[in-house]
């Protein structure tokens, strides 16, 4: 009940399309969820930075309306906040690459 070595070249040569078949649908898949995390990112660091400029705006008029109540100390204190700030986001920015890279 041996089978034929044509009959094995033939299991075997099924067996690796199978496994190339299934190999390609995982990288597919992964690739796509990569692709939909990272579009995700982009998107809440889009809303992030379009809500910062916001309240920036916010903020310009309303220093706008008071520009003789500000003091040099407080504007000097808001824009080291504002550095911080960035410098944090650049920070989280940097490592959110290296982490998905």
């Amino acid at each position: 009940m041996s089978k034929s070595p044509l009959d094995a070249f033939f299991i075997g040569r099924a067996t690796a399309e199978a496994v190339i078949d299934r190999v390609e649908d995982t990288l597919t898949e992964a690739i796509s969820a990569f692709g939909k995390f990272d579009a995700e990112q982009r998107e809440h660091l889009r809303s992030f930075v379009e809500t910062i400029l916001e309240k920036a705006e916010q903020q310009k008029g309303s220093v706008k309306a008071n520009d003789n109540d500000i003091d040099a100390d407080e504007l000097q204190e808001t824009i080291d906040n504002l550095r911080a700030e960035i410098a944090q986001l650049k920070s989280e920015l940097q490592q959110y690459r290296v982490n998905n890279n």
